[in-house]
């Protein structure tokens, strides 16, 4: 088989792959349809260049201070409360377009496995949620290319999820693992920072609900952030 045939085989797998798992959460492929609208017309007003893209959950949409946290970063927010990788398969190349002219994209999806069952969400496995990012980082590979660096935030530990940690760190290790082997492809971390001398999660760092970072919180992801992008390796 030549290097040819062999490129294509490898890009059909990709796909077949990639249809399957959206087949299967196909449920999820229209819930969250406004705010996806709403980031399209946003998309189609870019006129800057060389600026870090935020794509992700509530933790992203929250973060008001992000312009001043990542100074001298240029920054655009292209969140949405509620994210799952489940239903992000569907959304990500609609969220990615016109984003051609970032500097880095940046992806903090925390909603997979939460420990509570509410309407349509089950907690999925580690390695599904793993499974589903695998998809939507090809995805936005397919669409913008190659060369823009993507950065993985993990799951940050919460006080409010603590129950469900070592699934989440499960996850967590296994998208690092995947990072490893990728090019231009990184992971953050943060759990270091965000656990106190007991193992706990610090509670000063987020708000009342203990899910969603404060301003301090947000100051200590910033500087996590930025040291990552300085040494990505």
């Amino acid at each position: 088989m030549g290097k040819k045939s062999f490129l294509i085989l490898i890009s059909f797998g990709i796909f077949l792959n990639s249809c399957s798992i959206e087949k299967k959460y196909i449920k999820h492929n229209k819930f969250f349809e406004k705010d996806i609208s709403n980031l399209e017309q946003k998309n189609s007003k870019i006129q800057t260049k060389d600026y870090l893209l935020f794509i992700g959950s509530s933790s992203i949409v929250r973060w008001e201070t992000i312009k001043k946290d990542m100074y001298p970063y240029k920054v655009i927010r292209n969140g949405y409360g509620g994210a799952h990788y489940y239903d992000l398969i569907h959304f990500i190349e609609r969220i990615c377009k016109g984003h051609e002219k970032a500097k880095a994209i940046f992806i903090f999806v925390a909603n997979d496995i939460t420990g509570v069952e509410f309407g349509n969400h089950r907690d999925l496995k580690p390695r599904e949620v793993k499974r589903l990012f695998k998809s939507v980082y090809k995805k936005i590979r397919n669409k913008l290319g190659d060369k823009i660096p993507i950065y993985i935030i993990e799951t940050t530990p919460t006080p409010s999820r603590w129950d469900v940690w070592e699934k989440i760190k499960s996850t967590n290790d296994l998208i690092m693992s995947y990072t490893e082997k990728e090019n231009e492809l990184f992971y953050i971390t943060t759990r270091d920072y965000f656990l106190n001398d007991n193992g706990t999660p610090i509670s000063n760092y987020f708000v009342d609900d203990q899910l969603h970072l404060n301003d301090l919180g947000y100051k200590i992801w910033s500087k996590i952030i930025k040291n990552k992008i300085k040494n990505p390796q």
